[in-house]
């Protein structure tokens, strides 16, 4: 499919009416189908109101519903009027707790109360040691970090809290001793050799530390994050030549993180970690991190949140919290947070034009482009004139988005492989404006820079379609597409239009037919799949394809088109139904 779906826009003033009105009908519900609590809940005129439910049910369903919501701040305050006015309530107390951490609250008197019932609990435990921890009581916190569970995330986690406990208190044998076999074994070795790394560093055994470093490296491309710690024992230890290297590694997919590297090359000589709180920070962002690359955001949420009890100003952490609140809409509390981000950090660049996102998220489109403006100009890079781009480009503000990639594309240099995005971003932004020779042109380039992106397959191979032209190389490119992300429906829908163009029509049927399947809701989709069942005869199932498309919203430009075709079917080449070609079968 040629093009990019663009979401309809909420206001936040219209999230939070449509919120206040599903809650006032679950309240409703709850009130109607079970007796009724001690207190109700009110709802005043205006935007501004607030459910108010004085009961522990009324308050415990407001809190349910603002957890299902992502709304942490109102799931905190619900669940602790819930907790107050039933305090022995076991429930409430794991809710409540789970929503003060969450929203970033003083989570430690729950913490205590659950440990008095659940022991063994892993949240509230890591709540605990992270007060011992800041209260410089490492004793206490090494035997706590002991006798955490091993199992599932604390598997990972409790030998990294227990070195660093170790570490605390001045053990450096010890605490090596603890991670030694693990950063030699079989699982999570980067992780346990990173940290090994560590704290032999702060330890002042160099040598020791590059060991450890080395075989961290040795496991594959570091994030960002791991190789600001690998290139700042590199810059301290006189090694430019490998600073920039491991650089380089961790931004080769993605444009955005250049911004750090930049600064990360220039920063002065210290080190990254440089106490056993600020270590057992990286401890639980190194498995926050790849949890939310598996959606386990809410999981990943409390251990950040936990981080920053340890070390406050983590701008890695923030920036991870911003993304995970980015997804959950609260596109205010994600904007205060990159507000929060030190300007002096290597980080700073990137929370911008993070908060850039989520400002043209709210509506303020303007101030979004102005802080973009600046970065550019502060920094002298491509990436904000980029993200300018983008955010232009999903206003449908396409002669713009041209311009500001122009810019971008300006400032980049001899183009490398990960820049094929770049040009992906500028052709579509040309066949938006109508200017397709340059989108042609942008769509073979990103193919010289990395010819097997699917998706600029898949745009130019539809578009070659579309237009009738280049239809065998088109095949070629769709088909390859397809290899590559086989169960994406607008591909798929792609390949089957090739065919159908090439007047392959029961080709078209097999791969249209499973284009829906994978994307049943698409107006495109159905419409497509309509003119090939037209094609082969089967003109019934051809005119509820359509009848289909138009119920779900086609572009308004499209409409008549289905329209006349409801009237007087399709016309096609003279060859109405090919015969079967080489096409590949649907898997």
């Amino acid at each position: 499919m040629a093009g990019f779906p663009f979401s309809r826009r909420l206001s936040p003033q219209a999230r939070s009416q449509r919120r206040l009105a599903l809650l006032a009908l679950v309240l409703l519900t709850a009130c109607a189908s079970a007796s009724p609590p001690t207190g109700g809940a009110s709802i005043s005129a205006g935007s501004e109101a607030r459910f108010r439910p004085t009961g522990a049910f009324g308050a415990y369903l407001a809190g349910r519903f603002a957890t299902a919501e992502a709304d942490t701040e109102a799931a905190a305050r619900f669940f602790a009027s819930a907790l107050a006015a039933d305090p022995a309530n076991p429930e409430l107390l794991q809710r409540s707790f789970a929503a003060e951490l969450a929203d970033g609250r003083d989570a430690l008197p729950l913490a205590g109360r659950i440990l008095e019932r659940q022991p063994q609990a892993l949240m509230p435990n890591l709540v605990v040691l992270a007060s011992e921890v800041r209260a410089g009581r490492f004793d206490l916190a090494e035997a706590r970090a002991r006798a955490l569970p091993r199992e599932g995330a604390g598997q990972l986690l409790q030998p990294l809290l227990l070195a660093w406990a170790q570490a605390g208190r001045g053990a450096w044998d010890q605490a090596l001793a603890t991670l030694r076999p693990l950063a030699e074994g079989p699982r999570f070795r980067a992780v346990y050799a990173l940290h090994a790394g560590l704290i032999a560093d702060l330890a002042g055994r160099p040598r020791e530390a590059e060991r450890f470093f080395r075989a961290a490296e040795a496991e594959g491309s570091p994030s960002l994050r791991t190789a600001e710690l690998l290139a700042g024992f590199a810059n301290r230890e006189g090694r430019p030549e490998e600073v920039g290297r491991i650089l380089a590694s961790a931004i080769a997919g993605s444009e955005e993180a250049a911004l750090a590297e930049a600064r990360l090359a220039r920063a002065p000589n210290r080190r990254a970690v440089n106490s056993a709180a600020e270590g057992m920070a990286e401890a639980l962002y190194s498995l926050a991190a790849p949890l939310r690359q598996q959606e386990a955001s809410e999981f990943a949420l409390a251990l950040l949140r936990i981080a920053l009890l340890l070390r406050p100003d983590f701008p890695p952490a923030k920036l991870l919290i911003a993304d995970i609140l980015e997804g959950e809409r609260r596109f205010e509390a994600a904007a205060a947070l990159l507000r929060a981000v030190d300007r002096s950090s290597p980080y700073a660049p990137l929370a911008r034009i993070r908060l850039a996102v989520v400002l043209d998220r709210l509506d303020r489109t303007a101030e979004a482009l102005a802080l973009l403006d600046a970065l550019a100009a502060e920094e002298g890079r491509p990436e904000p004139l980029a993200r300018k781009g983008d955010i232009l480009r999903g206003r449908s503000r396409f002669r713009e988005a041209v311009e500001a990639y122009d810019a971008a594309i300006a400032r980049l240099g001899p183009p490398e492989r990960r820049h094929w995005v770049l040009y992906y971003a500028r052709g579509i932004a040309h066949e938006r404006a109508k200017n397709w020779p340059g989108a042609e042109a942008d769509f073979l380039r990103a193919l010289e820079l990395s010819p097997d992106q699917p998706y600029v397959l898949n745009y130019l191979g539809y578009s070659w379609a579309d237009q009738g032209r280049e239809l065998a190389r088109a095949r070629r490119m769709l088909e390859r597409a397809v290899e590559l992300r086989p169960h994406d429906g607008h591909i798929v829908d792609s390949l089957g239009w090739v065919l159908f163009r090439q007047g392959d029509y029961r080709g078209a049927v097999r791969w249209l037919e499973r284009a829906v399947e994978l994307l049943p809701r698409d107006p495109v989709i159905n419409d497509h799949l309509g003119d090939a069942y037209w094609a082969v005869g089967r003109q019934v199932e051809a005119r509820f394809q359509w009848q289909r498309a138009l119920a779900l919203g086609p572009e308004p430009e499209e409409i008549p088109k289905i329209e006349s075709k409801l009237r007087s079917g399709l016309a096609l080449p003279p060859a109405a139904v090919a015969a079967d070609s080489a096409a590949p079968t649907p898997r």
